[in-house]
């Protein structure tokens, strides 16, 4: 007897991803913060290839990121639970790097930084909490 339609016959393989770079993943995130690698992060997260720190929507709060923008091709930013734009002083600051910005809800940005983490892609994360 076959299979019905649109029913495989062989079993779906899961492969974990495995992010073998110096950044790590985020796990999840919820009221007031984030867990990346394990530890639970309050407030603002800053992902970058130096590690993992606060952040926030101010040109002080992405300092870090300006030291580091040569290594960076995209910086994904989530603005919230919702999408917002951006405060003028931070699209201002982020203009003189060569850093692709793209802004998005936090869970949004959360789940995309994940998929070119795990492409080994130049991608960094600014999100704020939800």
């Amino acid at each position: 007897m076959s299979a019905p339609m649109g029913r495989r016959s062989e079993p779906v393989r899961l492969n974990e991803i495995d992010f073998e770079g110096s950044q790590p993943p985020v796990d999840g995130y919820g009221p007031g913060g984030f867990r990346v690698a394990g530890a639970w992060h309050k407030g603002g997260l800053l992902i970058l290839p130096g590690g993992v720190q606060t952040g926030d929507l101010s040109p002080e709060g992405i300092a870090p990121l300006l030291t580091e923008a040569e290594g960076i091709d995209v910086l994904l930013i989530g603005t919230g639970a919702e999408i917002a734009h951006l405060p003028a002083s931070l699209a201002k600051a982020l203009e003189s790097t060569q850093i692709g910005v793209e802004t998005m809800s936090t869970p949004s940005a959360c789940r995309t930084y994940n998929v070119l983490l795990a492409e080994d892609r130049r991608v960094a994360l600014l999100a704020l909490a939800v």
